[in-house]
């Protein structure tokens, strides 16, 4: 886990060490670059597997023939080194990076098809003259690009590139249009013009100053048999969520967890403990008894006693991280800059949680995310199912009765929480609009939907691809990396193993929602190693900021002096007056909602991003 840099072209040697110190949250415990006639590869590193000098980026394979920059883990390295050794190739590191390197050497672009990790790297061939690069298959690890003239440039994050640009210009209809926060994180465009996103699931080759791209994944062209029998696909689901768990757990520093206390952090953590008792495998680490949960006391998204239940279950101590945003508004805008993009919350209690990780010595963490857009976590999307049942009076009685059981009842008591309608008008809304749906033909648009295996997905499906694929999750995907690497840590996610997408999305809804629970079959599949108290928990609160107690309290000072400031009244990306009349009615208005501090947030935050990421890039390019 690290970040790199990259340049085809002509490039001092001092500007690209520039460039890739940009990167150096990501990568704390090194720096190595390379540079010969047309190429320059530099690396930042987070050692976590090989900590010697021999696992040092970039690093070389086939006498100097082959050099690599690497960010990510390859988590089945060891059933790979075995396989490539076999085949007569020698190594000379512990590391993963050589074994992805020595794959590359026997299989060329095929080699992507046998790893099981996350990664975003390149691979310069000195004798053809040609750059290779690859993102995996769900875009877990970022990589840009750019063409400056007749020179290619990539890193890890936009500020690497930055630098070298002849101009800085922001995206202005992607900032502008709040509505495209879930959409722009899975296309070409960037919050820079002129810096594009490499694709997840794809490959390139760069010669003669051209790239070519080529999808390698489609999850549609990966959909398995599933057992016949819901008892049977659970046992399934169970064998290949402890395995993914089992292959991420390959360390050599210690390993973390991220607990809430609901049903997928407990899952990864009761999987550990389960795993380091049983079957925990080759270079597994077994110092991962470090639980970190995140505290807002007073408020209703404060999920320390769950915590702490699973903790005690597993026999791990948690790690209580109380989260006051007024204590970290002096480096605010900095962490904007190394944040870098939108989103619709403060990125404070997240990026607390993993700065707290790391002071405790933490460098790898494994986290539950993946889980809700797989097997219908969301209370909005799980709703979708309607359209497959809006003529079974039981089946939809029952999604209904599921979507009011799944919701926490005191959070829905409360004002700033609450958002539930009355359960005979919204049944009867839903029926009309899922019956005009039906009658007029409308379908879920996804960037796969010509593909011949769409149909045999149930509209269920369908809307858990788009949130998995499309919308949802790659935003997460990219918050999750920046909050972590920040601070130096890397995130893992066995939910997110490709065996395991492509097993959840050929299982029927059924196997899904079952029994008035969502999630069910993860819940049923788990139920001997968690808790039942929290396998058989209904309610859903989510990892979130308190927004309107924040907006209300301690926040409020520091809101209201940035809309009264001339730098954001002056401001040419966000509407000053509009924004304002927001601020002060969140604050004010004691009948405040999460969902209107939400979309407030959104609209300030373009112009915290413009004085935190634009005007420091600027700066940096002067």
């Amino acid at each position: 886990m690290c970040g790199i840099f990259g340049y085809k072209g002509k490039i001092d040697q001092q500007v690209g060490l520039k460039c890739v110190r940009k990167l150096a949250h990501r990568g704390p415990d090194g720096e190595g670059m390379y540079q010969a006639d047309g190429i320059f590869l530099a690396h930042r590193r987070l050692a976590i597997l090989d900590l010697s000098e021999r696992g040092k980026q970039p690093m070389s394979y086939a006498e100097g023939r082959y050099w690599i920059t690497f960010n990510g883990e390859l988590y089945n390295f060891v059933e790979i080194k075995k396989e490539l050794t076999a085949k007569g190739h020698r190594f000379k590191s512990e590391s993963d990076t050589e074994v992805m390197l020595a794959a590359y050497v026997e299989w060329g672009e095929k080699c992507l098809d046998k790893f099981n990790g996350m990664w975003a790297f390149a691979i310069w061939d000195s004798e053809k003259k040609e750059l290779f690069l690859s993102r995996d298959r769900f875009g877990k690890k970022p990589l840009f690009y750019s063409f400056i003239a007749d020179d290619f440039v990539f890193a890890s994050e936009m500020k690497a590139i930055v630098p070298l640009l002849n101009r800085v210009e922001p995206n202005i209809d992607i900032i502008k249009d709040t509505s495209r926060i879930f959409y722009y994180e899975n296309t070409s465009e960037c919050l820079v013009k002129e810096i594009m996103r490499f694709p997840a699931g794809h490959y390139g080759r760069l010669m003669d100053g051209k790239l070519s791209l080529v999808r390698y994944w489609c999850t549609l062209d990966h959909l398995v048999d599933v057992p016949p029998t819901y008892e049977e696909q659970t046992e399934r689901f169970k064998e290949l969520f402890l395995d993914a768990c089992k292959i991420r757990m390959r360390s050599d520093v210690a390993i973390g967890t991220a607990l809430s206390g609901g049903l997928d952090s407990s899952a990864t953590l009761c999987a550990l403990n389960h795993l380091s008792k049983n079957q925990s495998g080759d270079r597994a680490s077994r110092d991962w008894q470090h639980a970190f949960c995140a505290s807002f006391p007073g408020t209703p998204l404060d999920e320390v006693e769950w915590a702490n239940k699973v903790a005690d279950h597993c026999g791990t101590k948690t790690n209580i991280i109380v989260i006051d945003p007024q204590k970290y508004l002096d480096d605010f805008y900095e962490q904007i800059y190394l944040f870098e993009d939108l989103y619709i919350t403060p990125h404070i209690p997240f990026v607390r949680t993993y700065e707290e990780m790391r002071k405790n010595g933490v460098v790898v963490t494994i986290d539950g995310h993946g889980s809700d857009e797989l097997f219908g976590g969301y209370h909005f999307d799980y709703l979708r199912i309607l359209d497959d049942n809006m003529f079974n009076l039981k089946n939809s009685l029952a999604i209904i009765n599921t979507y009011y059981g799944s919701q926490d009842p005191y959070l829905n008591k409360n004002t700033q929480f609450g958002c539930l309608p009355p359960k005979g008008m919204f049944f009867l809304k839903e029926f009309v609009r899922n019956a005009a749906k039906k009658i007029l033909g409308r379908k879920n648009r996804n960037i796969d939907d010509n593909h011949p295996n769409w149909r045999s997905l149930d509209y269920f499906a369908k809307v858990l691809y788009s949130s998995f694929h499309q919308t949802t999750l790659p935003t997460l995907l990219r918050n999750y990396d920046r909050y972590s690497m920040i601070n130096g840590v890397e995130i893992r996610m066995p939910f997110m193993d490709h065996r395991l997408v492509s097993y959840a999305f050929s299982l029927p809804w059924t196997s899904k929602i079952r029994n008035g629970y969502t999630k069910a079959i993860v819940r049923d599949a788990l139920s001997d190693i968690i808790p039942p108290y929290v396998a058989y928990r209904k309610t859903k609160i989510g990892f979130n900021a308190p927004l309107v107690d924040w907006f209300k309290g301690p926040m409020r000072t520091f809101l209201l002096e940035t809309v009264e400031s001339k730098e954001f009244n002056d401001n040419p990306i966000v509407d000053p007056v509009t924004t304002k009349e927001a601020i002060m009615k969140t604050i004010y208005d004691p009948s405040s909602k999460f969902k209107d501090a939400e979309e407030t947030w959104k609209m300030i935050s373009p112009f915290f991003w413009f004085k935190g990421f634009l005007d420091k890039a600027k700066d940096v390019c002067d």
